[in-house]
């Protein structure tokens, strides 16, 4: 009895311990798939379906989705259902403003403290975008593109900036995944990360800003186009006002993927 009494608060705390891992794992891959599009703006969700897919209870996920509602990532439309939120225009324009105010600040402090070091990790991590682009892994060359981004920041010396402008981008970094299947695209924004390393190595400030503020300003650029062909996975400013009262999101048809909109190009 005495042996099962001192267990039982540590079984206790590990009990906690397994809950909370579970709950904060459950979101970051509900908000991992929101942000790369696997779960499309306007798509229902069943929290048995998903806690059935993560092999977990629907305790976990609810908590999830409460969060993810939190963040305008998710809407809940009583007596209706629970949906992937539409991209908020007004909150892209917003974020990519603060996100190019920040970087741009922190880009003078990056080109006086960079080493060579730092310079080679940059080159490697432009390489791997470069082969994750010939092989069509979009959601790798996305990962480079942020550990590049995320990298000057750091170099910088202000890596408490990234975590925040991270948390804030989802709205902008579903623009930018519905943007990647574009060869084109693609090739610029490559050839813009060249251009940006180069120019930091080589202590060439103006350069440098001038060629991030365009980078930076792309996902402005494409907005509207991208509005154009996805028109269902959009919020406009003149509905941001009233999307919480709106009977439900469009929903979207399952055909349309990813993969489709790729066809279509």
């Amino acid at each position: 009895m005495a042996g099962r009494a001192l267990r039982s608060p540590r079984r206790a705390q590990l009990d906690v311990l397994r809950s909370a891992s579970t709950r904060s794992q459950v979101y970051a891959l509900l908000r991992r798939a929101i942000v790369s599009l696997d779960l499309l703006p306007g798509q229902a969700l069943s929290e048995n379906e998903l806690a059935a897919r993560h092999s977990v209870s629907r305790t976990p996920v609810r908590e999830a989705l409460i969060r993810l509602a939190d963040e305008n990532l998710v809407e809940v439309a009583p007596q209706l259902g629970t949906f992937v939120s539409r991209i908020s225009v007004r909150d892209v324009i917003e974020i990519q403003f603060i996100r190019e105010t920040l970087e741009r600040a922190s880009l003078p402090h990056a080109i006086k403290n960079i080493t060579a070091t730092d310079e080679a990790y940059l080159r490697a991590l432009l390489d791997e975008q470069e082969e994750a682009g010939r092989k069509g892994d979009l959601h790798h060359w996305f990962a480079t593109d942020e550990a590049l981004h995320r990298t000057l920041l750091e170099i910088g010396g202000h890596p408490r900036v990234w975590p925040i402008v991270s948390s804030a981008k989802a709205h902008l970094d579903r623009v930018r995944m519905l943007s990647l299947p574009d060869p084109t695209i693609l090739g610029e924004l490559l050839t813009q990360h060249r251009a940006i390393v180069d120019f930091v190595t080589s202590k060439q400030r103006k350069k440098a800003d001038e060629v991030l503020s365009h980078h930076l300003r792309i996902a402005l650029d494409i907005l509207e186009p991208l509005e154009q062909e996805h028109p269902d996975y959009f919020v406009l400013d003149e509905e941001e006002d009233e999307v919480r009262e709106a009977p439900a999101p469009r929903p979207v048809k399952r055909t349309a993927t990813k993969a489709a909109s790729r066809r279509r190009r």
